[in-house]
């Protein structure tokens, strides 16, 4: 959630903004004593049309969500869905008693999803739907802390503190729960070409106070995938030499719904004993609307019982498992629609899609001359690239301010330690981006080309100016 600090502009407090006068409901001369201001509550209310408008209106200075490269969340949808959404949208989803139906259609995702990750048992597996990956990662973290805590009661949190082992291109919220509930990050940094989590580094990171550790099914610094099965590799050798068993999470954010259809012989889920949970965002590559997330537990003892709360206000004993209570019920019933629309063969079709037009944009970008890939979009549908050896006259950031005037968001941003040399672009491409609009986009690239390759040197990057990476 953005922090949004509030300011006192030196300004007239009394000072409004007019609307239309044809915001009117029926007057139109009546419509211009609507005046509301901005930062303060109105006086009195505003007919319905008329506040429609006056929001409305300035929401039209958003970006175009469909010209959107930089985020992985989903922003199409077909009509029969958001009509569904809107007719769940004052559902309470916490309202299991109230709401029963709701809750069990939350309860068959789970299961589609324990059964698509192959758990041992996913009729009777551990799960919940969450507001998205964020949450679910702070959840599978709590989990970890806790059992480990269990089997260390006689040293935590006297002598001992707990740390968690990741790779530094994990998304924000790994390093907001080591914040948080006071884990300590170990961190394996990137080494030349490679820009994710190295098995064996991982291992010799891990120790006696080792909760886990994390792999991500899908970086989203550059589209690929970490390797889980040699993370569990070298953790089971870990074990046989010292005996300690440290569990592994998959942060599979936007891989669980591409890899079960697309990669179907990359062995990372539950048939690896070692991973104890996963976590999947239903609105990336899920194909819901934002916000909802899956987080799956691989047994009941995965999960600490003592962390799950029991209440019996709402009408009848409900367990729950979740940092927040109420939420809208929408988007469950939404991914539900698009699990029963889609199936498996559905799925195939459309990731295949997004994976094809990733590989032919990124090959065509290639084939310009002025950029040098690092990935390819065949994994995630995702790539990420920087200037050709040899470009001194712009860099990746005067490319993204120079898209940016022409509607389409493509980020530009530093890698972190050890490869702060590295500038990139990335694209995220998601269903909705079709090959046509991929052509129309390769087509504005082209169209500012000549006036980059102008330049006498790249514009810079103002020192006071994050960059514009988007998870």
């Amino acid at each position: 959630m953005a922090l949004h600090k509030g300011t006192r502009e030196h300004r007239d407090e009394e000072e409004h903004y007019s609307v239309n006068p044809f915001y009117g409901d029926a007057d139109p001369v009546g419509g211009m004593a609507a005046r509301p201001p901005r930062r303060r509550l109105p006086d009195g209310p505003m007919t319905p049309s008329a506040t429609y408008q006056f929001v409305h209106d300035e929401l039209m200075l958003d970006g175009n969500a469909r010209q959107n490269l930089a985020t992985f969340v989903t922003t199409w949808m077909e009509p029969q869905a958001g009509q569904l959404m809107s007719e769940c949208r004052d559902k309470n989803m916490i309202d299991k008693d109230e709401y029963p139906r709701t809750a069990e259609l939350e309860r068959r995702c789970v299961t589609m999803l324990a059964d698509l990750w192959n758990a041992p048992d996913p009729d009777s597996i551990t799960g919940c739907s969450t507001t998205g990956s964020s949450e679910a990662c702070m959840l599978a973290g709590m989990a970890f802390k806790r059992r480990w805590a269990q089997r260390n009661a006689d040293r935590y949190p006297a002598t001992a503190r707990p740390n968690v082992v990741m790779g530094v291109n994990v998304q924000v919220c790994w390093e907001k729960f080591c914040n948080y509930w006071e884990v300590e990050a170990r961190q394996v940094p990137m080494e030349g070409d490679r820009f994710h989590l190295d098995p064996q580094a991982a291992a010799d990171l891990c120790d006696e106070n080792t909760i886990g550790v994390v792999t991500i099914l899908g970086s989203t610094f550059d589209g690929s995938y970490e390797p889980v099965a040699e993370v569990c590799a070298a953790l089971d050798d870990l074990q046989e030499r010292t005996g300690l068993d440290v569990p592994v999470h998959v942060d599979a954010a936007s891989g669980a719904m591409i890899a079960p259809f697309l990669d179907r012989d990359l062995v990372w889920d539950f048939r690896l004993p070692r991973v104890a949970s996963i976590n999947a965002s239903g609105h990336k590559y899920g194909l819901v609307y934002p916000g909802v997330g899956w987080a799956l537990w691989r047994t009941p003892d995965d999960l600490p019982e003592e962390l799950v709360f029991r209440v019996n206000y709402l009408g009848g004993e409900m367990p729950t498992f979740a940092l927040n209570f109420s939420r809208p019920g929408a988007q469950v019933a939404a991914q539900y629609y698009v699990f029963v629309r889609l199936g498996h063969d559905g799925f195939r079709a459309v990731q295949q899609n997004s994976r094809n037009v990733a590989t032919s944009l990124a090959d065509r970008i290639e084939a310009l001359g002025d950029f040098r890939m690092l990935t390819r979009g065949d994994e995630l549908p995702v790539f990420a690239f920087t200037t050709a050896d040899g470009i001194e006259n712009f860099d990746v950031f005067d490319v993204s301010r120079r898209l940016k005037e022409r509607g389409w968001l493509v980020p530009a941003y530093t890698f972190p330690p050890n490869r702060e040399d590295l500038s990139v672009l990335r694209v995220v491409c998601r269903n909705g981006f079709s090959r046509d609009l991929s052509d129309l986009f390769l087509d504005d690239l082209k169209a500012l080309l000549p006036e980059l390759r102008s330049q006498s040197a790249p514009l810079g990057r103002p020192k006071n100016r994050a960059t514009a990476f988007h998870h």
